[in-house]
């Protein structure tokens, strides 16, 4: 019998697809649920999620597309464990992609529709005082798409998504959990530059913004053993008290 615990996202039939599955675990990496380097058992995430070994595969390969999942022959599914060579690599592409989203926007590709990008900071200021660590993660990546996503530009969205999504990977592999190098009070500078119109403040905050946030992240490995009927437990029942 499964565990009553477990929340899964699930499609409209009330079953769990490998879409689903592949989003609980996504969620979970950017998150800081799932640790880098955590192995992603198949028998346990088949529990989990009420489905066979044929449906979490789809999942499984569907990360390793995205290089969230590193599938190692005879031995399994891990969460993918960058190397300070990816982490370089990374932000050099960050950095010529929104180097141009930051130019693209000054020259008036999406100012009008800039306060919703302020919302989201908002969230992001409110969720790292309530110490909300998860949604301040997730909001911290979030001010990066969104800017990105005034530009109109689909593709260019879809390569930062991912670069972003290998961030807070990296970030949950070198840093402790809430403690992110990745800080609003810079995201209300570069959105005060590009409210303004000026293109040069607005991508030297950001140069410097990323290059901080790649020099900083390289504090501690996180590592450790997981329990992934815990890591997929309703938020709910994860906080009560034993016994509850």
């Amino acid at each position: 019998m499964s565990d009553p615990k477990i929340s899964a996202s699930l499609n409209v039939t009330g079953t769990a697809n490998a879409e689903s599955i592949a989003e609980n675990i996504r969620a979970a990496i950017l998150e800081h649920r799932l640790a880098p380097g955590a192995k992603l058992t198949e028998a346990q995430l088949c529990e989990v999620f009420e489905v066979k070994r044929g449906t979490v595969r789809q999942a499984l390969a569907q990360l390793a597309g995205e290089r969230l999942v590193d599938l190692e022959p005879n031995r399994g599914a891990f969460v993918a464990s960058p190397t300070l060579q990816e982490v370089h690599e990374v932000f050099e592409m960050r950095r010529i992609i929104e180097m141009a989203v930051v130019e693209r926007i000054c020259s008036g590709h999406g100012t009008r529709r800039l306060k919703s990008i302020s919302s989201t900071i908002g969230r992001e200021r409110r969720a790292f005082e309530s110490h909300d660590f998860t949604a301040w993660i997730r909001l911290s990546g979030e001010f990066h798409t969104e800017l990105a996503a005034l530009t109109g530009n689909t593709v260019l969205c879809e390569c930062l998504s991912g670069l972003v999504a290998r961030s807070t990977l990296i970030s949950a592999l070198y840093e402790s959990l809430g403690k992110s190098s990745c800080s609003f009070e810079d995201h209300e500078g570069i959105l005060a530059a590009l409210d303004a119109g000026d293109s040069t403040k607005a991508t030297e905050l950001m140069a410097r913004h990323l290059r901080d946030v790649e020099l900083k992240m390289l504090e501690r490995p996180a590592r450790g053993a997981v329990d992934l009927r815990e890591v997929f437990a309703k938020p709910v029942e994860r906080n009560k008290p034993p016994g509850m």
